[in-house]
């Protein structure tokens, strides 16, 4: 997993509230194996017209968001069913780092699993940041993990919080697979001590 320590980037403003995973990655795309190859189709329901051509309408389709690496969005984002396939998509389009009131638990936590800064903030923050986006085109965030801060280039310095133990497994680029191989000599020494390695 990609280690997070600071990301700075534009940020893409999607003033919707309950966005449910099937949004996020429609279940028809759900049949693949490999964790790689999803962000074409996020949010594909709302990106496309059914001819196949992008919809003008959809916040990600214009132009001022191309490249954007930051997701702005209003109360219980990731809600719905609990596919990892969401965070995986949100991450292959190349979000980083998502703000908002509110998440989904099983979302938020599978969004650390898989290198995804989810940031909760309090509504009145997120109106500011919405309002902020508007008014400066081309709107971009510095969020540094280390110093659990979010600044801007008009003088937003906004704190945040996150779980010491998640943030430590950002920090080092660590999944679950990551923190048990951190432990593989360890392990190793216990295989030998009962005879099985």
């Amino acid at each position: 997993m990609q280690a997070f320590t600071e990301h700075t980037g534009l940020v893409a403003p999607m003033d919707r509230s309950n966005v449910d995973t099937d949004q996020i990655i429609p279940k028809q795309f759900l049949k693949r194996i490999e964790r790689t190859g999803f962000g074409k189709f996020l949010f594909f329901d709302w990106r496309f017209l059914d001819d196949g051509s992008d919809n003008p309408e959809f916040e990600l389709n214009r132009p001022e968001y191309a490249g954007a690496s930051i997701l702005l969005a209003r109360r219980n984002f990731g809600c719905g069913s609990s596919r990892e396939h969401a965070p995986w998509a949100l991450a292959d389009y190349g979000f980083r780092v998502i703000l908002a009131p509110s998440f989904a638990d099983i979302f938020f936590n599978n969004c650390f699993k898989n290198g995804l800064l989810p940031i909760r903030l309090d509504e009145a923050v997120v109106d500011d940041l919405f309002r902020r986006a508007a008014a400066h085109p081309g709107y971009r965030l510095a969020v540094d993990l280390e110093k659990l801060a979010i600044t801007d280039e008009f003088g937003l310095s906004l704190a945040f919080e996150v779980d010491d133990f998640r943030r430590q497994c950002l920090l080092e680029g660590l999944d679950d697979i990551g923190l048990t191989l951190a432990n593989e000599a360890r392990i190793a020494q216990y295989e030998r001590s009962r005879g099985i390695g």
